[in-house]
C-alpha cells in the first residue's frame, strides 16, 4: 500500500494532538561523554548549554571510567569490533563466557547467558521456558520489557496489586492447578524507585512451588551490602530461580544484558530464547569494558558507599523543601507533579537554570502520575546535589507547589 495523504493526515493529525496536550517528548541531544555535568542542544540547532544530569542510569559513575575506557580501547585491539554473527554459529568469543562466569560469580547464581540487551533477554526467557499450561503471575508495576516479553508467551498471564502480598498468594492458590507458576517482577521498580520485598517472595514461591523471576536492572552494582542487587539486600542470594540484568545502566552504561539464574534454566535459553539464537551478542568493544567494571567493583564498595550518601542527601533535601516524593530507599528519587503538562514545563524550566531531568507521563507512568524522576550518581559531587536541589527549589515556587499534599497539587493543575 502506498502511503496515501489519508494515513499522513491521520499521523500528522495525532502528533498535533500531542504537541498541543504538551507532552510532545523531543530529544535532546548530548555533545560530551556520559557525566554528571554534559554538554546538551535543546531545542535542536541551539547553542550547547552546559548542565547538570540529574536523569541518567549511570548510578556508580562509570560510563566514562578512564580505566572501563582504557579496557574497551584494548578489547577494540585484541578481538575487532563486532562478531557479524550470532552466538550459536560463529558469534562466540573466549571473553563472553568470560563475562558469563564473571557475572554468575558476582550474582550468585548457577550459569549466566549473555543477551545483546536485557530488554531482549525479557524478550527471549519466557517463551523459552513457558508452554500454555503454565502460568506467569507478575507485579502490576513491572517493566515494559517485561510486559512485551510475556505477551510474546503462550502461558497464561495474571497479576497481583504492587508489591501486595496477600494479593500474591491469593494468586498461587488461584493457579495451583498449573504446571510451573513463574511470579514475576521487578527488582527495583524504575518508575518510581522501591524495591521488592524478595524475602516474602522466596517464601510464597517455596510455600507453593512456584518459580521466581527478577529483573534486577535497576540494582545490579549498587543495591546490596556488596552491590550485588536486590536478593542480595533481601538475604536471599541463591534463592532466586531467574535474574535478568543490564549492563547498560551501573554496570558500564554501555549495552548488553543476561538471564542469570538455575543452570537448566539458562542452558533453555540457550537453545531456544529467539533474541539470543537469531541476534548479534554484545560487541567485543563492551565485553571488555564491562569485565573491567566488575574488577572495579571487587576492589571496594566505595562508590557504592558514594551512591548512597548522595540519594540520602537528595531525598532528604527535596523532602524539606516540601515536595511530593515516592517513598523508597533506592537511587531512584521520583518528584510527583501529577500533571503531565506540568511536568514538561517543569523540566524546560529546570534546564533553563543548568538542570537536565526529564518529565514523565502516560503512557510511560500511569495517567495522573507524572512526575520528575531524578536519579542520583556515584559521579554527583555535592555541589552538583546543591545546585541542583537550589535549581529544584526555586522552579517548584514558581509553580507553587512547595509544602502543597498530592490533592492539592491536582486541584491546582489537574490530572
Amino acid at each position: 500500500m502506498s502511503y496515501s495523504n489519508k494515513v499522513k493526515d491521520l499521523y500528522v493529525n495525532q502528533l498535533k494532538d500531542i504537541k498541543s496536550a504538551g507532552i510532545y517528548k523531543e530529544e535532546r541531544f548530548i555533545h560530551s561523554s556520559q557525566a554528571a555535568d554534559i554538554e546538551v542542544e535543546f531545542p535542536r540547532g541551539s547553542d550547547l548549554k552546559n548542565v547538570i544530569n540529574m536523569c541518567a542510569n549511570n548510578y556508580l559513575g562509570l560510563s566514562s571510567h578512564p580505566e572501563v575506557l582504557k579496557a574497551a580501547h584494548e578489547g577494540l585491539d585484541t578481538r575487532g569490533y563486532g562478531m557479524s554473527s550470532v552466538r550459536f554459529i560463529c558469534g562466540t568469543q573466549d571473553i563472553h563466557r568470560e563475562l558469563e562466569n564473571k557475572v554468575t560469580e558476582f550474582l550468585g547464581t548457577e550459569d549466566t547467558i549473555l543477551f545483546p540487551s536485557c530488554m531482549d533477554a525479557n524478550a527471549g526467557v519466557f517463551e523459552a521456558l513457558l508452554t500454555s499450561e503454565d502460568i506467569m503471575i507478575s507485579d502490576r508495576l513491572v517493566h515494559a520489557s517485561i510486559i512485551d516479553g510475556m505477551r510474546l508467551c503462550s502461558a497464561e498471564h495474571d497479576t497481583f496489586k504492587h508489591s501486595n502480598m496477600e494479593h500474591l498468594e491469593q494468586k498461587l492458590q488461584l493457579h495451583a492447578d498449573k504446571r510451573i507458576k513463574m511470579v514475576i517482577t521487578d527488582g527495583v521498580f524504575s518508575m518510581d524507585g522501591d524495591l521488592a520485598k524478595l524475602d516474602e517472595m522466596v517464601k510464597l514461591c517455596q510455600k507453593y512451588d512456584a518459580l521466581l523471576f527478577v529483573d534486577d536492572s535497576h540494582s545490579s552494582g549498587f543495591i546490596g551490602k556488596t552491590g550485588r542487587g536486590t536478593h542480595e539486600h533481601c538475604g536471599v542470594m541463591g534463592k532466586i530461580d531467574i535474574i535478568t540484568t543490564t549492563f547498560g545502566k551501573a554496570l558500564g552504561g554501555a549495552s548488553g544484558g543476561c538471564v542469570s539464574g538455575r543452570k537448566e534454566i539458562v542452558e533453555m535459553c540457550r537453545q531456544k530464547a529467539r533474541p539470543y539464537l537469531f541476534s548479534n551478542t554484545i560487541s567485543p568493544v563492551v565485553v571488555a569494558g564491562v569485565l573491567k567494571v566488575f574488577e572495579i567493583l571487587s576492589q571496594s564498595t566505595e562508590r557504592r558507599d558514594k551512591l548512597e550518601n548522595n540519594t540520602n542527601f537528595w531525598r532528604k533535601g527535596l523532602s524539606d523543601a516540601g515536595f511530593v516524593l515516592k517513598e523508597g530507599n533506592s537511587p531512584i528519587v521520583p518528584v510527583m507533579l501529577f500533571n503531565a503538562k506540568l511536568s514538561q514545563d517543569f523540566s524546560k524550566d529546570l534546564f533553563n537554570l543548568g538542570i537536565y531531568a526529564i518529565g514523565f507521563f502516560f503512557p510511560v507512568v500511569p495517567n495522573g502520575q507524572a512526575r520528575i524522576r531524578t536519579q542520583i550518581s556515584a559521579g554527583h559531587e555535592m555541589h552538583h546535589l546543591e545546585k541542583a536541589l537550589d535549581a529544584f527549589i526555586k522552579v517548584g515556587k514558581k509553580y507553587g507547589i512547595l509544602g502543597l499534599t498530592k490533592q492539592e497539587i491536582i486541584d491546582k493543575y489537574g490530572l
